[in-house]
């Protein structure tokens, strides 16, 4: 189990400002990607899917044919700490 720190606003801001397009809303990070179709979205959610088991730390992902809206937090700690800003970046890698 990870030893989650829940982030302070200001490091929140600091953080974000490292992120590609990214953005914070109802207190979760998010961001949404589109794709060709739904094949395109679905490969994505799957490479997602093997990258958040790896940290274990899991996403809420949502599919319509091609877009894919992800939305990060920690649950534990009912915030966002230092493994959502990860998470994304490795996203953001795929």
């Amino acid at each position: 189990m990870n030893n989650y720190k829940k982030l302070s606003d200001n490091e929140v801001e600091a953080k974000l400002k490292e992120t590609k397009n990214w953005k914070i809303e109802n207190n979760k990070l998010c961001k949404s990607f589109e794709f060709k179709n739904f094949i395109q979205a679905f490969g994505f959610i799957t490479k997602i899917a093997l990258e958040s088991e790896k940290l274990d730390h899991h996403p809420e992902l949502f599919n319509v044919f091609n877009k894919v809206n992800i939305f990060l937090s920690t649950h534990e700690i009912n915030g966002l700490s230092e493994y959502d800003f990860i998470l994304a970046k490795k996203i953001d890698s795929l």
